[in-house]
């Protein structure tokens, strides 16, 4: 996949309802859960954590897709021979 093509389909990802309401609504999960969670619950706690920390390096991922193609656009337009 050329990478004018993963760009548009990043931004369409980031574009879209859907996803934006899933990673929404599973932050949200994940934070009620942790809240709720007893000081005790170590293992479970942890693992809510790691799972927001997953859920967010898959956001950033995305964003950064589109992100390297903007730059990449930029650079050629300003440098051409770069």
């Amino acid at each position: 996949m050329i990478d004018q093509e993963r760009e548009l389909r990043a931004q369409r990802l980031l574009d879209d309802p859907l996803l934006n309401e899933a990673f929404t609504t599973l932050r949200e999960d994940l934070l009620n859960r942790w809240n709720a969670s007893g000081s005790t619950e170590v293992e479970a706690r942890e693992s809510i954590w790691l799972a927001m920390r997953l859920l967010d390096r898959v956001h950033s991922h995305i964003t950064s897709i589109v992100e390297s193609g903007h730059m990449d656009k930029i650079l050629s337009e300003q440098h051409p021979f770069i």
